[in-house]
């Protein structure tokens, strides 16, 4: 292995224990405790160092939800896949959404709620963004129904979606309904 072989693999390390280290600490403490300076000591590098992989904590959160977005993406494909008929993926896809949202707070603000300074909806959307996209619309498109473009109808369902993270982790929606409002959701919007 060259030099240089050799200092790519440890730059590459040294991300990927920085955004881990940031992604624990959202998790267990939230985003306002996750400041370049914390992060610096907890993985014993200068901020120097942590400022030549990010330039600041937008980056950072920005480089969370890529990796959360991509894990989104396998969570929900594997959710629908084994299910079976369309009732049955468009309901495993919307637990498995509210799962995700639930399990992983941090990361979920970070693709979804927080400036990462990301493209949503855009040529220039990172190829995460879209794949956690794609498998939404890989399950909708098959219930959205005549005369409705997938594409709309995927996002109208999302949107749904991440109201109902949204408000359950809030504390604004009765946790006893949450199965109500998911048979609810795929009933009445996506499986008719």
């Amino acid at each position: 292995m060259s030099v240089q072989e050799r200092k790519e693999r440890e730059r590459a390390g040294r991300e990927r224990l920085i955004v881990a280290t940031a992604r624990e600490l959202a998790e267990q403490q939230g985003w306002d405790a996750v400041t370049t300076r914390r992060l610096a000591e907890r993985i014993e590098y200068s901020q120097p160092v942590l400022y030549s992989h990010f330039r600041g904590k937008r980056e950072i959160i920005g480089a969370v939800a890529l990796e959360g977005a991509t894990e989104l993406a396998a969570a929900l494909r594997s959710a629908t896949a084994a299910a079976g008929d369309a009732h049955a993926r468009v309901t495993a896809l919307a637990r498995a959404y509210l799962d995700f949202a639930e399990r992983n707070p941090a990361v979920y603000d970070a693709v979804f709620r927080l400036d990462g300074g990301l493209a949503f909806a855009d040529e220039a959307t990172p190829e995460p963004l879209k794949d956690a996209f794609a498998a939404l619309l890989e399950t909708l498109d098959e219930v959205a129904g005549d005369n409705v473009h997938p594409g709309l109808f995927t996002e109208t369902f999302w949107a749904a979606l991440h109201g109902l993270a949204t408000l359950s982790r809030a504390g604004r929606l009765p946790p006893a309904d949450a199965e109500r409002r998911v048979e609810l959701l795929v009933d009445r919007l996506a499986v008719r």
